[in-house]
Formats: structure tokens, sequence, C-alpha cells
């Protein structure tokens, strides 16, 4: 009851002021609208793109472009490809404006200069200065108007420990120069003190991510240490020269991690009593109210005040993306009310917690910051603990009306160069434009009860994930500390498991063999992960009788039955991933995150082809007059599976379940440097409930055994993945016809690729290099889809080199079993000195440009990047399997496509552009099976990025995609006359 007296004299309180602030706001509305017509570009671009969705979002793609392009030409050739495309409703005077023939002449001159200078103005509205002498300027004009400032470095992404190192060099920089300007600056009670103490007049904002290149959550411990370290030395400057030090948050997956960087750092004896240091808390997230109270309870127990910045969250639209990408919940509030609704809450646990902390209430909706300005009266919050926030150039009227009232109003003040500025910049554009955006609406005269009325969440939902078709499952969230110590703990229960010895499967039964090897951890050879026992050509002989004598039975199991085994196997794949994504680790040294994709990918394929196999069996109806015509599907016989070591569990899976699921007996024989893996994934079939006979496990050797089954007369399907030279041995086999076959065999090929990304004048560099060094180092480049061509124009290619090579420099190379590592060992000593005679080619064809140490207790290779690499040379165009990129320079984007087309392979390739009619060229001229723009070539998902090439990367349809079990299946027509005595039933007659 006392709550909702206290909330009521909130709410009165709120309306009260805000109707003035609002009131404060809005005059001058009038004329304003009658200087509507005469407005600058600027305001017109905005304008234009608040009232036309098409144009906003190629707007403001063209202004994310804009910093990538050089020449007045480039600018008005992508403006036409931009607003010229037909989703845009284009205004006339913008019409007009590009109509014009050829960028080079006078009129598309004009247009870029146009469109270029009005960007530049718009930006300039957000960005507060290019250099700390603006800045400076910019802060003494705020001054000057009684209100106080915190400054943020804007610039390109930190992917390298040059910028991270850089980064710092560059804060400690701009704080002795704003301190040694600050001491000509005139005392402003109103923002330099409060009930006596002194505030410091000096503030900068800080991202903890930019100060580690490496920064991630997986290797909290790490990412903490090479934080930390930074960040001291950060406060102890400041603390020499005055100035505060505010930490910004970024995105959720960094949430919890800075949280507890900070809250260690900062009961550290040495800067335990400061008070100047602040962190921020984003009221769109849904755990944000806990983090508040637990924010409030440490410094309960810290005993020293701090400031906690309190905003709505600038990543919208990222999150929610994320979320749905990766099927797990949202984080963030799915309506802005919700949010607005959950920004007052924490207000109010703030401000009532004033002894313990500063609030900072950054918002531009007055609603918001009157809510807070109501409960602060109501408490009598002393003027040092709370203050109001503005982002430069978004809330001047607001700031201005909060100042004449007497309140302490800091703004955000970016500063960097206008052009990388640009991705701040769409930020600040799309909360502008936004429909739900407090300042648009107040904008558009809408009444004030509307835009005051207190925030009305709609029903929440939490779901991440796409609408209709499959939906796979989701890869663990190593934000999540719980799920980093259940990954922890698998390693320890794996580790006792080691060196026990494997055994084939036959008839359902275990059996023993004469010969067995060893199966080695990579990343330290001298650790035994299993025995493996090898089969015999005549255990295989059995195998195959046993498969032949399972048939029928299995053939007529109805496929319900056979796709409820397939996702009884995912259910327990899912159970044990922790642990099956150790063993995949240990075995064949993946690092720990991509290991576990690896399962989510088994696992999808075991829910994916059940669902496919359903649909399948359905058939499909021709029906006619007197006649009936069903066309079905029936199994083809025994499939023999050949999987490779470098997706040990995910592409044996894959194949294996493809072919039992269709009605086939199978033999699996996987690569001998992965068989504990398969053998692990043969116990889950086991307990999903395969039929004896119907699934068996034939590890042996491949020039042995993989042999003899290829050849087996009574072999109707074989899916391999591996070597191109071994993939076309089986595909010319298997062409033969052997005594006592009665069919053709089916081959299902896939065998590699030399797969290219081009980067072009346009690309954002930042995404593109690292793009380009996931996909290249990724799993030391042992995939199928690894990058090892980068095909870069000219116009950038020295600055995209000088990148890359500082972004690999970077990487953390080690065992795999460490969360920091990046890049771990290749598979074994065969693979090792082949990828060595590589590298010495590649030094006598072309200039080395990073060769990077490795250590020696595994199979180790450290990255190597070349550069002048001639297009037709041995590195560019032999598959090498290993950590080895070759960088090759062209003209245009002509030549480009001419030298990515320009191997025997077509699996992957990748495009890093901003130019719509290159992207549209090479989706129709780059020859590859799977085609990325804009992103890493790695990674596909099952139905969402079906996996397969073409030329001689292999033969068959894509893994994951809709065709794949078609190729197990023999289709066949059935026609039955249903005419007698000249009467057939004729539907809709009586």
């Amino acid at each position: 009851m006392v709550l909702q007296i206290q909330n009521s004299t909130y709410e009165a309180k709120t309306q009260e002021i805000a109707k003035q602030v609002l009131a404060a706001t809005q005059e001058n509305r009038s004329f304003l609208a009658a200087l509507r017509d005469q407005m600058r570009w600027d305001d017109k671009l905005l304008d234009w793109a608040m009232s036309n969705p098409g144009l906003r979002v190629q707007l403001f793609r063209f202004i994310d472009t804009l910093p990538a392009l050089h020449s007045k030409s480039e600018i008005a050739s992508h403006l036409q490809e931009y607003l010229g495309d037909e989703s845009v409703e284009l205004p006339a005077a913008l019409k007009g404006m590009l109509n014009f023939a050829n960028p080079d002449s006078m009129p598309g001159q004009v247009a870029a200069t146009t469109v270029g200078t009005a960007v530049e103005t718009l930006a300039h509205k957000y960005i507060s200065g290019e250099n700390i002498k603006q800045v400076i300027k910019t802060v003494e004009r705020l001054r000057k108007e009684k209100m106080a400032f915190t400054i943020d470095l804007l610039g390109e992404a930190v992917i390298t420990e040059t910028e991270a190192q850089s980064y710092l060099e560059r804060y400690l920089e701009l704080m002795q120069q704003l301190v040694e300007a600050s001491q000509r600056w005139t005392k402003i009670p109103a923002i330099d003190e409060a009930e006596g103490e002194n505030i410091p007049k000096v503030q900068v904002s800080v991202k903890l991510t930019a100060f580690y290149s490496q920064f991630d959550p997986l290797d909290a411990q790490g990412s903490e240490e090479r934080v930390s370290d930074r960040i001291r030395i950060l406060l102890r400057r400041a603390k020499e020269l005055g100035a505060a030090v505010h930490f910004d948050m970024e995105q959720y997956a960094y949430k919890d991690i800075t949280f507890n960087i900070l809250k260690k750092l900062l009961l550290e004896e040495e800067f335990r009593q400061r008070t100047d240091i602040g962190m921020t808390i984003q009221a769109y997230l849904r755990d944000s109210e806990q983090d508040a109270r637990d924010i409030i309870a440490w410094l309960k127990q810290r005993g020293y005040p701090l400031t906690v910045r309190l905003v709505k969250g600038a990543y919208w639209d990222q999150e929610t993306i994320k979320a749905t990408q990766k099927h797990w919940q949202q984080p963030v509030y799915n309506d802005k009310a919700a949010t607005d609704a959950n920004f007052e809450t924490i207000t109010q646990i703030l401000l009532e917690n004033h002894e313990y902390v500063y609030s900072a209430i950054g918002s531009h909706n007055v609603r918001s910051q009157s809510r807070a300005i109501a409960i602060a009266e109501t408490l009598q919050v002393p003027r040092r603990r709370f203050e109001m926030q503005v982002l430069y150039g978004m809330g001047d009227k607001i700031a201005k009306a909060l100042v004449d009232k007497g309140y302490r109003v800091r703004v955000y003040c970016p500063y960097g160069e206008l052009l990388p500025g640009m991705a701040y910049l769409i930020r600040r554009l799309l909360e502008n434009t936004a429909n739900s955006s407090f300042l648009r609406q107040n904008l558009e005269n809408r009444p004030v009860e509307e835009l005051l009325a207190p925030p009305i969440p709609a029903s929440p939902s939490l779901a991440g994930g796409t609408e209709g078709g499959f939906f796979g499952v989701a890869d663990t969230d190593y934000a999540e500390e719980e799920k980093r110590k259940v990954s922890q703990q698998a390693f320890q229960n794996v580790r006792q498991q080691l060196g026990k010895t494997y055994l084939p499967l036959i008839n359902g039964e275990y059996v023993n063999t004469t010969t067995f090897v060893d199966s080695l951890n990579p990343s330290n050879f001298s650790q035994v992960v299993g025995k493996i026992g090898l089969l015999s050509v005549e255990q295989a002989e059995a195998a195959m009788k046993f498969a032949k004598a399972a048939f029928p039975a299995w053939k007529k199991t109805p496929v319900k039955q056979r796709a409820d085994i397939l996702r009884k196997a995912g259910e327990l794949m899912e159970e044990r991933r922790a642990e099956l994504s150790a063993w995949i680790v240990l075995e064949v040294g993946k690092p720990v995150k991509e290991a576990d994709a690896e399962v989510s990918e088994a696992i999808d394929f075991c829910l994916y082809y059940a669902d496919e196999m359903e649909r399948l069996d359905k058939g499909v109806i021709y029906d006619v007059s007197g006649e009936n015509n069903r066309y079905i599907y029936q199994p083809k016989g025994i499939a023999v599976v050949i999987s490779p070591w470098n997706f040990p569990l995910a592409i044996a899976c894959g194949m294996t379940v493809a072919a039992l699921v269709s009605g086939n007996c199978t033999l699996l024989k996987p690569a001998e440097t992965s068989s504990v893996i398969t053998a692990k994934f043969t116990e889950i079939l086991i307990e999903a409930g395969i039929p004896k006979g119907v699934f068996q496990y034939v590890p042996g050797k491949g020039s042995q055994v993989g042999a003899y089954l290829v050849n087996h007369p009574d072999t109707h399907v074989i899916a391999f993945t591996g070597s191109q030279e071994v993939g076309c041995r089986i595909y010319a086999e298997a062409a033969i016809l052997k005594p006592g076959q009665k069919h053709m065999k089916k081959v299902i090929a896939e065998m590699g690729g030399k797969n290219a990304i081009i980067v072009d004048e346009s690309a954002d560099l930042d995404q593109a290099v690292v793009g380009v060094v996931q996909s290249a180092f990724g799993y030391s480049g042992q995939k199928c889809s690894a990058c090892s061509r980068v095909i870069v124009l000219e116009p950038i290619y020295d600055a995209f080199i000088e990148r890359l090579v500082e972004a690999t420099k970077s990487l953390n190379i080690g065992e795999t079993e460490l969360p920091s590592t990046q890049v771990g060992p290749v598979i074994d000593a065969n693979s090792r000195d082949r990828i060595l005679e590589y590298i010495q080619k590649g030094k006598e064809e072309a200039k080395v440009a990073l060769e990077l140490p490795a250590p020696s207790q595994g199979y180790f290779i450290g990255p190597v990047i070349f550069s002048e690499v001639p297009a037709n040379g041995i590195i560019a165009q032999q598959e090498i399997f290993g950590p080895v990129l070759a960088v090759i320079r062209v003209k245009d984007f002509a030549e480009a496509l001419e030298v990515a087309n320009g191997t025997n392979y077509a699996l992957t390739g990748g495009l890093y552009s901003r130019t719509p009619s290159h992207i549209q060229q090479a989706q129709a001229d780059f020859e590859v099976g799977n085609l990325y723009i804009n992103r890493n070539i790695t990674g596909a998902i099952v139905a969402r990025q079906p996996f397969g090439g073409f030329k001689l990367s292999g033969v068959g349809s894509k893994a994951g995609g809709p065709d794949y079990l078609l190729q197990f299946l023999e289709p066949k027509t059935v026609t039955e006359n249903i005419q007698r005595q000249g009467f057939a039933p004729i539907e809709g007659a009586e």
C-alpha cells in the first residue's frame, strides 16, 4: 500500500515536471515549421528517412559505405546503386539529383558533393570533433551553457593488439590534454561542485573490450588479466591528473564479464576508495534490474560510492538478430514500452539507494528524465548524487530545459574522425528516425498526454528463433559462467577415460582385432586419447553379410520409427554435448567453441534428416480420372560411409544418419586419427535403439578395408568426405561393374576446395579482416570451407595486408583445451610435414608477410601469410589444408572474379563489398557451391546453408539440404488402373 502511495506521488510529480520541460522544448515550433521548406540537405535527408522506410534502409546503407569511397565518381555511382533500387520511392528533389547518365559527369559530381557534404554535416551534429582541439572547443561551449561532459573515443574496431595498446595511449593523451585545457576554465558551481565537494571537470568514457583484441567470455580469466593490466594504467594516470573515468557497456555477451572484471578491480586496495569511476546499466536488457540490485549490494560491501549510468541501450537490432540466429533467448525486451518501464524501475532503485550510488540518468525521453527528477526531489537526493545525461546533438533542448531548472546535465561527446565514426552515426540516426523514438514523436506534435503516459509493456516474448521451417539446436553460450563450468567439468571426466581401447561393432557385438592403432592428442602427442582396434578384410566381409541380412527388415521398418531413432540420438548428444566437445578438442585439436558448434551440427543432422524422411515418405500423387499414380521412394541397400577427421562427429553423423533414416544398412569407416569420437557416436546410436546389423562401426586401414568395401559388389552407396585424390579414386573404382553386381553404385563425394574471399575497395575493413582471419586460421585452416586465398583490389591492398598481419599476430596459439586458444595444432606429423613443404614452395614464389612461431610439444604450425602471390602459383592453386594464406593483388573486380574462378575447385567463396552491383555480379558469376557475402565463409548451418560444391570439389547434393536424402533412395512410380467394366469413381460425382 505504501508503495502505491509512493508511486502515485511520483507519478503526479512526474507529470508536473514533464509538462514544464516539454513546454520549454517545444517553443519556436511554428517558426521551425515555416522554415521546413528552406531546410538544409542534411535535415531533408533525415526528414525523408522518417517518412519512407525503403529509403531509410538504403540511405543508411549508403552512409555506411561512404567511408570507403575515395572519389566523387565512386560516391555518385554508389548513390545511384543504392537509391536507384526498385524498393525505394524517391522524393522529387532526390530523383532529379540522381538523374545523371554517368558518375563522372558534372551532374554526377554535383550530386556526390551535395550528399557527401550533407552526410558530413549530419556527422558533425552527433560527433563533437575530429581531433582534440575541436573537442576542447566543443566542451568549452558546453561549459558556457552550464553543461558537464564525458568524452568517448570513436574509431575502428579493435582487432589487433597494436590497436588495443594504441586505444590506451590515445586515452592517456586525451586526458592529459583535456586536463591541461581545464586549468584555464573558470569554476562553474552548477557542474563543478555539489555539497561543497569538487566534481572532476574532465571525464572520459571507455569500452572495456577495446583494451584487449581477443576479449572473449570463454577465456574469462585470460581476458580479465589482459584488460585489467591496461585499466590499472589508465586509472592510475586519471588519478594523477584528477580526471574521472566511466566504463561504457557494450554487447550483452560481454556484460557479465565486464561487471566481474570491474567489481574485482575496484575492490583492490589501490582503487577501493576511488569515487570518480562509473559503470553502465542498459535498461533494455531483461536482467538489468537484477544487475542494478547486485551492484548496489556490492557497493554497500565496498563502502565507497561509484556512479552508475543508466541508459536504454544502443544495440537492440544486433542483440535481437544474434539471439534469433543462435536460437538463444532474447536478452532484450521486444517492445519499447517494456524498456521504458524497466528504465523507470531501475531509476527508482538507484535513487532510493543514493547513499551508496551516484545516479547518472541517460535519456532523451522527457518522461524518463522527469520521473528521475520527481523521485530525486521526493527523496531529497543530494545534488552530488545524481545527474542527467544526454548524447551530443540529440537532446539539446531537453538538456537546456533541465539546466534552466537547476539540474546537473552531462553531455556524452564522441570524438574521432568523421568517417570511421559512421557506425556510431548510423546508431544515432536509427534512434532518431525510429517510430518509437521520443524525439521523433515530439517532433511530430503528438498529444502531450500520449507523450507523457506511463509506459505499459506488451506481453513478454522470450523466443529467439526463425519464422517457420527447420529449427536447429542452440550452441553453448559461453558468456554464461555456469556453461563454462560444465565445460571444464567435462574435460576432467574425459581425461579420466583417456587411453581406453575401442573395438569395431559387427552385428551388434564388439569384436576383437589383431591390429591396434593409437589415436594421439595433436596438441600433445605424448598423450594417447584411445587405442583403436582395426578391422581385417575378413571381418569387413562378415560385416557386409550381416548388413545384407538385416536389410529386408530395416527396409520395411516404418519411417516414423527410423526417424525417432535419429531424434533419440540427437537427444542423447544434447545431453552429452560438453563431453562430446571435450573428446573432439582432445582427439583432433579443435578449439572449444568450434567443437561445441560441431556437436550442434551433428544433432541438427539427426533432427533435420528425420523430418526430411517423413516428408519424402508421403510421396507425390499424380492421379487422373480412372487411374492412380504414386511416386514413392525406397532405400537402395547397403551404404558405406567413409568419414574425415576434420569434422569427426558432424560429418560422420550426417552421412550415417542420412543413409540409415532412408532405410539403408550402413557401415561407418572413420578416419584413423578420429576413431575415438566415432566410437562414442556408435555408443549413442546403440543407446538410441539402432537394430543389430543395420549400423556397424568398421574402423580399418583406408587402403585395405576402405578399398575392399568400396569395391564390394553388395555396396550400393558410397558417401565420402576427404581429399580429391582419394575421392577421384573411389569414383573411378565404383564405376567398375564387379562380378555378381546387379546395380550401379552411387557415389557422394565432398573433396575440398581452394576457397577465395574477394575484398573490394568498398569493403568494411574491420569486418573483412576479422572474417578472413576466422575463415583462414579457425581450426588451423583444416576445414574444407577454409579460406586459403584472399583476392584484394589494388586501392586497399596495402592497408588490408597491414591490418591482416597485425590481427593474425594477435591470435593465441596453443593447446586447444585452453579457453584462450584460437589456433591449435594440425592433425598429425604427416600433415605438419606436408604443410611445411608448401610453406617452402610459397617462399620461392611469393613474399612472406607473416610467419608466426609455434609451440613444439604438439603438431603446431604458426599461421603464415604470403603477399604478392601470383594467381597461378602453387600455393594459390593447390589445397594445403593448413594455416597458410595467399594474398593476391588484382586491378579491378572483373579480374578478381576471374582469379577466384581460376582453380579446379568450386566449394566456398566470400565477398566483402558494399557495392550492390558487385554483390549482384558475384551471386551470378562466382563459381562456388556456397557463397558468403560480408561474413566469414566457414560454419555452414544445417538447413540454413546446405553445404557442398562442384567442379573438382565434389559430386552429389548438398549436405543439410532438401535434396540430400534423395541420393540414398530409389524413386518408384506405381500406376493402378482403377476402372472396372468401364466404371470408375469420379470425385465430386454423386
